[in-house]
């Protein structure tokens, strides 16, 4: 069956996973602990990230959870910062960051489109910082949708936001098709009744992808080329 619409995760499919967010997620636990040695150690720990090779583990919560989720757990150890203002501050530092994408961006966008597919945005972090990210990479315009977990429609895995994508636009979602990096957006997509393309420009591998996936692809940038096939 053709696919008439496409919905893009954003880190880790969009973006380069590690090379975006190792950096920026060592930052975070500094920022937010203001130096104290025990609070980055507890803080590295919540968020399972490695302080001595400055790298995010395959099995943390900042790979694909909401950043409720991600706040909330933030804020356990850490004094005086409710998970409410730990989700403000990483909504506006993460818009921030500097961007890895994991292919020509622009040139990947403009063949989906000429081959008349429309395209969208679902991600479980902010709006505010998809849009930002979106727009430093030059294609903001280029999707008719863009969304994160806290746009009203809810958050991966759940299926809603996708079916969101598939009512703004107009498209069945049996001729829609979710494109991610982690098992979140998979079982999503399975759920949404969408086809699903996995990517590995994130943290997991074929092997743990390929279960939930039409097809696994290197990059976004092989997609025009799955499309034709």
């Amino acid at each position: 069956m053709p696919v008439d619409a496409i919905l893009f995760d954003k880190d880790g499919t969009l973006f380069d996973f590690a090379a975006t967010w190792n950096g920026w997620t060592g930052q975070m636990i500094r920022d937010l602990s203001d130096g104290d040695e025990d609070l980055i150690q507890a803080l590295a720990d919540v968020v399972s990230y490695d302080l001595e090779t400055g790298s995010i583990r395959p099995d943390s919560i900042v790979i694909a959870a909401s950043n409720a989720v991600i706040s909330k757990a933030l804020a356990e150890p850490l004094p005086g910062k409710t998970a409410e203002e730990i989700a403000d501050y990483l909504a506006h530092s993460a818009a921030t960051a500097p961007l890895v994408p994991a292919t020509d961006l622009a040139q990947m966008c403009k063949a989906l489109t000429d081959h008349g597919v429309t395209l969208g945005v679902m991600t479980n972090d902010a709006e505010h910082s998809a849009r930002a990210h979106l727009t430093s990479a030059g294609i903001l315009e280029q999707f008719a949708f863009v969304a994160g977990y806290d746009s009203g429609h809810g958050a991966k895995p759940d299926p809603d936001p996708l079916l969101a994508f598939c009512k703004a636009v107009g498209v069945d979602p049996a001729r829609a098709a979710m494109v991610g990096d982690s098992e979140h957006d998979l079982v999503a997509g399975r759920a949404a009744g969408m086809r699903t393309l996995a990517v590995l420009t994130g943290m997991a591998g074929a092997d743990e992808l390929s279960p939930h996936a039409d097809a696994v692809l290197p990059d976004v940038g092989h997609i025009p080329a799955w499309l034709t096939q």
